[in-house]
């Protein structure tokens, strides 16, 4: 507007806006914001004697949809596969890849929603999901909340979202990229301290050591260290495909000149392990980092070529408890809540080199951190670990947190219990300043732990329920019956009460 405002006067601009816009105090859209630019964009022309500024002309040219076609086809044959059958979104489906029916069917939610119980199901209870064919602003608002919110919890990164981030099937295929779910991966390594970095590492990069440690053996003397350009030429497919697959091995596809031709013959001979494809020849040669991704991690899913030789062994090293796994889960959703740029793939692990609790104290209690004394990773020197850990500690101190023979140097060692007692008291403190904002409701006194249990009682009581808590250590929550009275009193439509026992045994 800058640039306007220097050929026309203030008053010419609104009088040209108030005849393309009858209305000039509502909300616009996109769309129509982009009519009022081209508008004015015309009369700067006609002004200028029909020559475009130069400012003009480069604007003009920013104008174009920074979209991957590629990707979008890959993403909608993906989705046309997966919900077929889905009784809300057959009648939406097939979706055609060519138009932009994929964008206007996500809208209203319901796609996204559906798409995340495909990735992990269960994720979300469909019945919260508002289905009706025309859903009011609020509605659909309802559905994107959900949505975001349980993408999160299942790893999604949805800071700044735009297209590219549909890649759902990234969610889904990487799921069993973890110790848990494919305990077979313990042969990438050789020692419990390896066991350890392996449990710490994004399925991406363990989807990288995956790789390298088969081509490694296939005698490729190359490291891929990327989906990108490292595999644009189609040999590290192909030497991964024959060492995966002897059965279907060719010379062909080595031999194989013309890169594009290479990766087509990678392609035919993926598809005889049944990996669809969602990719094509043009794509790899490209480098496309997420359909290449998507790629690797479906040949994993169809032929890992593991063994369950180490599995035993590697598995005495790492018992757990099982009140230590769900806390550790608990927080770990929580932490990746906050919207921080590092994403938690295990407290345990991910918090030793501090850096990660810096952003998330940072993302609570915004300025508390010094940034110029925090060292970002990688952090090859222990004792920058310990640099941040004691940052962490002292903000800690600050905030009058119990942190009685506690140091940076607990952290950095992993030890479970003290880093378990921080961030408990930090979510805790967390969720008591939120509440404090709501000082408004409660004659301005601060919101106390007594206030909380009494709201909760009440609200129970006021939806006809018979469930009463006497404290947060009360034995009777265990059962899970007041929690599911209380979320019920919140929202009737989240709780199933068929499905829900008295919960007399574990």
């Amino acid at each position: 507007m800058k640039a306007f405002s220097e050929m026309f006067s203030e008053d010419e601009i609104k009088t040209f806006l108030g005849e393309s816009n009858s209305d000039m105090g509502e909300e616009i859209d996109f769309e129509a914001f982009l009519r009022l630019y081209l508008d004015l964009q015309g009369r700067a022309v006609e002004k200028t004697g029909g020559l475009r500024s130069s400012f003009l002309k480069a604007t003009t040219t920013t104008f174009h949809h920074a979209i991957n076609e590629s990707e979008k086809a890959s993403y909608v044959a993906h989705i046309n596969n997966y919900l077929a059958e889905d009784k809300f979104l057959k009648d939406f489906l097939p979706i055609d890849p060519a138009t932009d029916a994929l964008f206007d069917l996500a809208k209203d939610g319901v796609l996204l929603c559906k798409l995340i119980n495909v990735a992990v199901p269960g994720t979300i209870d469909e019945r919260a999901i508002n289905t009706k064919k025309v859903l009011n602003p609020w509605e659909r608002n309802e559905n994107h909340t959900l949505c975001l919110n349980s993408a999160k919890a299942i790893g999604c990164t949805v800071v700044n979202i735009g297209t590219q981030d549909l890649v759902e099937a990234r969610i889904q295929l990487l799921a069993d990229l973890n110790l848990k779910k494919t305990p077979q991966l313990v042969e990438l390594v050789d020692d419990s301290q390896e066991v350890e970095e392996l449990l710490s590492l994004a399925p991406e990069k363990v989807l990288l050591k995956w790789m390298n440690f088969h081509l490694k053996k296939a005698g490729y003397q190359k490291q891929v260290t990327n989906f990108s350009t490292d595999l644009k030429d189609g040999e590290a497919y192909a030497h991964l495909l024959n060492a995966l697959a002897p059965e279907h091995s060719t010379h062909s596809t080595l031999d194989a000149k013309d890169p594009t031709e290479r990766a087509n013959k990678v392609l035919e001979m993926a598809e005889k392990l049944d990996c669809k494809r969602y990719l094509t020849p043009k794509d790899i040669v490209e480098g496309s980092p997420n359909l290449n991704l998507a790629f690797v991690a479906q040949i994993f899913h169809h032929r890992n070529g593991l063994t369950d030789s180490k599995t035993t062994t590697f598995a005495e090293m790492m018992t757990d408890d099982a009140e230590t796994s769900r806390e550790e889960r608990c927080f770990r959703f929580w932490m990746n809540s906050l919207g921080a740029t590092t994403y938690v793939n295990n407290v345990f692990e991910d918090v030793r080199n501090g850096y990660v609790m810096l952003e998330i104290v940072d993302k609570i209690f915004p300025g508390t951190v010094n940034w110029k004394q925090a060292n970002k990773p990688p952090i090859k020197m222990p004792f920058k670990q310990v640099e941040n850990c004691n940052q962490v500690i002292q903000i800690g101190r600050n905030l009058n947190f119990s942190l009685v023979n506690v140091a940076g140097n607990d952290i950095v060692a992993g030890n479970k219990k003290l880093i378990i007692a921080f961030l408990w008291q930090l979510m805790r403190f967390s969720m008591l300043q939120l509440l404090k904002n709501l000082r408004t409701h409660s004659q301005g006194k601060e919101i106390t732990d007594a206030d909380i249990l009494n709201w909760a009682n009440n609200k129970v009581k006021k939806a006809g329920r018979t469930s009463q808590m006497e404290s947060f250590k009360d034995k009777s929550l265990s059962s899970g019956i007041f929690f599911l009275e209380l979320l019920s009193a919140v929202e009737p439509r989240v709780v199933n009460w068929g499905l829900v026992t008295k919960g007399e045994t574990g």
